[in-house]
């Protein structure tokens, strides 16, 4: 009769052997490593990421309204445990998500909503420092009206939608009396001109890393909230940020919001960076009818592009600009006026700052493409450059450039006024 310890020892030899051969065969669980969610009143982002390529599914369920996905081959591990802490109250969309093993081998994620919305569920694959993304974009039925929000939060009493648009949805031009700065002197600017600021980057994409750890995308923000501010004090001008918040818009997006709203320039704020830490100054940039104007130039327009791949863009959805020729009659003459308003913007930032290049730049830059709407890229300054990260993390700097980028559009309204509105393409 065998001794116990010597069963013991086959037992557990056999289930060592059991074990490998069953590791053998199956395929290792895909892990959760992230998930960040991104809360906007344009739409709310639930991101996943993972190690490797998953299968999933997703429904709408009603009553209540819920979002249901099912992650096949995901182990519920530790990450997906913390879902429901991601959730704020203020999250215009999601009133809370939880998660939990459905079947053998499948995850399901359960997001319970606070209204009917349209989601949009696609995959990414790995780029820059992410690996394999399921994003879970949740957009409302009815999109926001960038046109109507600024209606709403407009400062001057009391714009109605009626009585602030024409019958062609065109701002409708203020009395003269209310236009001028002072009694009897002409106004600077004739009519209410719009601005849409864009702030670079935002959400899953954080744009350029300073060494001390800045992100491009929360000093682009804070610039171009300084910006608003002091655009919105200026009689006769209004802004609206693209972003006013940490979320990612994909760049056909911003174009098309600057032109819902009958933009009458478009400023995109940026802070550059570079392999040399000792890079420095400021720039601006233009749309390029041809090519870049330098290889820099050319470098960093295909940089910025790139903001698409690591934001994650769902590529199902058409880009209503790629159905059409990007240059039509009006672009040349919209790149004309892109480069009056470089200059004068250009020259105030050498006011307060080293400029890169003397000179106003051009290359493809993607959110540049409003083919009726004076549209220039700056970048502040060089992040990647420890001295000037510094000064972009600095409050009265950064009010410095805001005040030095508005003389500058100031300036390109005194030699260029505002003609009356033409009726504009808008993308619905």
């Amino acid at each position: 009769m065998p001794r116990r310890r010597d069963v013991l020892k086959f037992a557990a030899a056999s289930l060592t052997l059991l074990v490998s051969r069953v590791g053998a065969g199956a395929t290792a669980g895909s892990s959760i490593l992230a998930v960040r969610v991104w809360p906007a009143r344009d739409y709310t982002r639930v991101t996943l990421e993972h190690d490797q390529a998953i299968r999933y599914s997703h429904m709408l369920v009603k009553d209540p309204e819920r979002l249901v996905v099912d992650l096949e081959g995901v182990e519920f591990n530790s990450v997906l445990q913390t879902l429901p802490s991601k959730i704020l109250d203020s999250d215009p969309y999601i009133k809370l998500i939880r998660a939990g093993r459905n079947k053998p081998g499948v995850v399901r994620l359960v997001i319970e909503l606070k209204g009917e919305i349209k989601p949009q569920v696609f995959s990414l694959q790995p780029v820059g420092e992410y690996g394999h993304r399921l994003v879970l974009d949740l957009y409302p039925v009815e999109p926001v009206d960038p046109l109507m929000a600024l209606l709403e939060k407009s400062a001057e009493p009391p714009l109605k939608a009626e009585s602030a648009l024409g019958s062609q949805g065109k701002p409708a031009e203020l009395p003269a009396e209310r236009a001028a700065e002072k009694p009897g002197e002409k106004p600077e600017i004739a009519r209410l001109v719009t601005i849409v600021l864009d702030p670079g980057h935002g959400g899953e994409d954080p744009g350029a890393i300073g060494r001390g750890g800045s992100h491009e995308k929360n000093v682009t923000l804070s610039v171009a909230r300084r910006l608003k501010e002091k655009i919105d004090a200026t009689p006769n001008m209004r802004s609206v940020l693209t972003r006013d918040g940490d979320y990612f818009i994909p760049l056909q997006q911003r174009v098309a919001k600057a032109r819902r709203v009958q933009a009458d320039l478009f400023v995109s704020v940026h802070a550059d960076a570079f392999v040399k830490t000792t890079a420095r100054g400021s720039s601006v940039f233009v749309l390029s009818e041809t090519g870049a104007s330098s290889s820099a130039a050319r470098w960093l327009a295909n940089k910025e592009n790139s903001a698409d791949l690591v934001g994650g863009v769902n590529l199902g959805v058409k880009d209503p600009y790629l159905a059409r020729t990007l240059l039509d009659l009006s672009q040349t003459a919209t790149i004309n006026d892109s480069l009056k308003l470089g200059n004068h913007v250009l020259g105030e930032l050498g006011r307060i700052n080293t400029l890169h290049k003397g000179q106003v730049e051009q290359a493809g830059f993607a959110v540049l493409k409003a083919p009726d709407i004076p549209s220039i890229l700056i970048e502040t300054a060089f992040i990647s450059n420890p001295e000037e990260e510094a000064r972009l993390n600095d409050e009265a700097y950064q009010d410095r450039m805001a005040e030095a980028i508005l003389k500058g559009i100031r300036r390109y309204f005194a030699k260029n006024p505002p003609l009356a509105k033409s009726k504009l393409a808008r993308l619905d």
